[in-house]
């Protein structure tokens, strides 16, 4: 299969999604989840009657928690298969990934016949893309990665979700239900609502339901978390499948392999001097 540029572009979106799952902004108090949600919103579809606990306890224990779970790196590698069938195509692309914590972010996508079509050097300040296919580099502002996927992020942001790390932890909870063996955590931004389920007993994310406020875009994405490992002393999800839709349906599916944290890392992005600056 041919990388095109919106292979590219679904990869941004992709990953730029999971930087929104709790992208939420302060609101004055928690209420239960059936005092919230309205019935036009198609994250209620999931909610039942809500449980008689104390809110603001368990807002606290949330945040806490979250907090002493954050994966602590140096670097970090892996091989990433995306799988994704939507409006701009289907099929299967392999993107190899490395990260220096707070520094660089690198990235190369290859199609199924092993041929690399871009790499990415992703800065605090800038986004490289080299289109090795078209002999061709871009030199873009990190605010290029907003202005493709019309999403909210910066570089630490998408730092702490490739890494599997929560993000926004400053927001605070809207709503909640507790079930069995569950979670259901109601957060609302500025640009979404999002329900949260979570693992009860070590509240690892196992689903997120966003919805956009914005009636006219009709955004929503539904993420789910699976094949968590235990790497040192945190878990790691492996396997992450991702629903948009929009005015089209994008269905992507990632599973992370060998992958390894704090081993010594190189970046390469050398640029051929036949190569034209677009």
């Amino acid at each position: 299969m041919r990388i095109t540029s919106s292979v590219l572009r679904i990869f941004y979106i992709t990953i730029c999604l999971f930087v929104m799952f709790a992208a939420c902004r302060p609101v004055k108090k928690v209420q239960r989840i059936g005092e919230v949600i309205t019935t036009k919103d198609s994250v209620s579809k999931t909610v039942v009657q809500p449980a008689l606990e104390d809110s603001s306890v368990l807002v606290k224990n949330i945040i806490n928690q979250l907090t002493t779970q954050r994966i602590d790196f140096t670097t970090f590698s892996a091989k990433v298969k995306m799988d994704y069938d939507g409006g701009e195509g289907n099929g299967q692309v392999t993107a190899y990934l490395r990260m220096q914590k707070d520094s660089i972010i690198w990235l190369s996508l290859t199609g199924a016949l092993g041929i690399e079509g871009f790499r990415v050097m992703i800065t605090k300040d800038s986004v490289k893309i080299m289109n090795k296919l078209a002999k061709v580099i871009q030199y873009r502002p990190i605010s290029y990665l907003q202005e493709v996927t019309q999403v909210p992020v910066d570089f630490y942001s998408l730092q702490d979700i490739l890494i599997g790390n929560p993000v926004y932890l400053d927001t605070n909870i809207l709503s909640y239900q507790s079930n069995n063996n569950t979670l259901l955590v109601l957060m609302a931004g500025s640009v979404f609502k999002n329900l949260l389920t979570l693992d009860k007993d070590n509240l690892r994310i196992l689903h997120s339901k966003l919805d956009d406020v914005n009636p006219v875009k009709n955004r929503t994405a539904d993420i789910t978390y699976d094949n968590y490992e235990k790497v040192n002393d945190f878990y790691f999800s492996t396997v992450r499948k991702i629903s948009v839709a929009e005015k089209s349906k994008l269905d992507v599916d990632l599973e992370f392999k060998q992958y390894d944290f704090d081993k010594q890392q190189s970046f390469p992005f050398n640029i051929p001097k036949n190569y034209r600056v677009k």
